[in-house]
Formats: structure tokens, C-alpha cells, sequence
């Protein structure tokens, strides 16, 4: 599925186009993990959400991010469906109740030349972004709290992607890094422990 500026969002469920919605602007979308239901973001901060199955009949669910009418350039679901989180050219993120649209928290980022990505932890409890102060940002959605931050040593990091099984996550720019938990106690260095692995892409 992919939202494009011509005003029509084409649904692609593997060898040929199904359907196609007619939306303003360019939206930002996704599916829930079980592809049952799928999100649409528009331009003004409405959010809607449609079942994958009678999309013709319309949105069951619309929803607006109050008080930010920034295009959202990126929309993701957590993996437990509970949580939805969104991302704006204002370089704010806000994570959402994936049932009822409430706002759960928003967090701020410096701003960036370049596009920049947020993404949850498997476990739906984090969220982790880069920033154009060219760190790593993490922070827990139930606490508010930020968590951590690490130098992502690569600048602006527009990729972030977590391994499906393992507990790892790469971030990417012009250079892909790996990041992996380490073994080391809170008592040498403290807060979240993490390793980098890096890899140059060439072309």
C-alpha cells in the first residue's frame, strides 16, 4: 500500500492493485499486524481507519491529533495493535490509542534538513527516533520518561528498523549501524547499555 500526491492511494495485496482510495493530499499509512485494518493519515491531523475488507464503504473510525495540523509523514502501528504512533514534518512524534484516537504522549525532536524516523520496541512499551542533533532518542510511553540517548554516530539517522525476533535494531543514513544490547552491569556506565556495529553501503 503506498499514499502518493495525485490524490489516489492504490491497495497492492501482492500481484495486482485492488482498489483504489481517493484522499487529499499525500497520506501517510499503514496495517496492524494482522492486516485486518489499516490506517490512513491525512493532511489537517485526521486519522483514519478502515477495515481491509469493505474499505469501499468508507473510514469506521476517524480521529484528529489535536492542537498539530503538520502533514504526518510516517504512521506505524505497535506490534500488540494497541498503540499507533505518528510522525509530522513539525518533527514532533504523538502516540495514539489504536482503538479510540486518544493521545497518549507527544514528544519534540530537533529539527532536521533531512527526513527522520520514529519507531516502538517490539514490545509496544518504547519508542526510539533519531533527531537532527544526531542522537538517539528513546523514551518509555507510559512514564513520559526519556529513557536513553546515544550518539548515533552516523548524524541524522533517516532508517530505523527493529529485527522481528531478536532484540536489535538498526538505524541508517549513508551508513547502516547495528544496535544490540550489551552485558554490562548498570554499575559500569549505567542506563541503557547498547553496542554498534558498523557497516559503509557502497554503491
Amino acid at each position: 500500500m503506498t499514499g502518493v500526491k495525485t490524490l489516489s492511494m492504490p491497495l497492492v495485496p501482492l500481484t495486482f492493485e485492488q482498489g483504489i482510495l481517493r484522499l487529499r493530499g499525500r497520506p501517510a499509512v499503514a496495517y496492524d499486524q494482522q492486516g485486518l485494518v489499516f490506517a490512513v493519515a491525512m493532511e489537517g491531523g485526521a486519522v483514519k481507519l478502515f477495515d481491509s475488507r469493505y474499505y469501499d464503504k468508507g473510514p469506521f473510525d476517524t480521529f484528529l491529533v489535536g492542537g498539530d495540523t503538520a502533514e504526518v509523514c510516517d504512521i506505524k502501528f505497535s506490534n500488540d495493535g494497541k498503540s499507533m504512533l505518528l510522525m509530522t514534518t513539525s518533527n514532533s512524534i504523538y502516540v495514539l490509542d489504536a482503538y479510540g484516537g486518544e493521545k497518549r504522549c507527544g514528544f519534540n525532536l530537533d529539527p532536521s534538513p533531512t527526513a527522520m524516523e520514529a519507531t516502538f520496541t517490539p514490545d509496544g512499551q518504547y519508542v526510539v527516533s533519531g533527531s537532527g542533533d544526531g542522537n538517539l532518542h528513546a523514551w518509555h510511553i507510559n512514564t513520559l520518561n526519556k529513557v536513553c540517548n546515544w550518539d548515533s554516530h552516523i548524524g541524522v539517522a533517516s532508517c530505523l528498523k527493529w529485527a522481528p525476533r531478536r532484540v536489535m535494531f538498526v538505524a541508517a543514513s549513508s551508513v547502516l549501524t547495528f544496535w544490540i544490547p550489551n552485558n554490562r552491569s548498570p554499575g559500569e556506565g549505567g542506563g541503557v547499555q547498547i553496542e554498534e556495529q558498523v557497516v559503509t553501503l557502497t554503491q
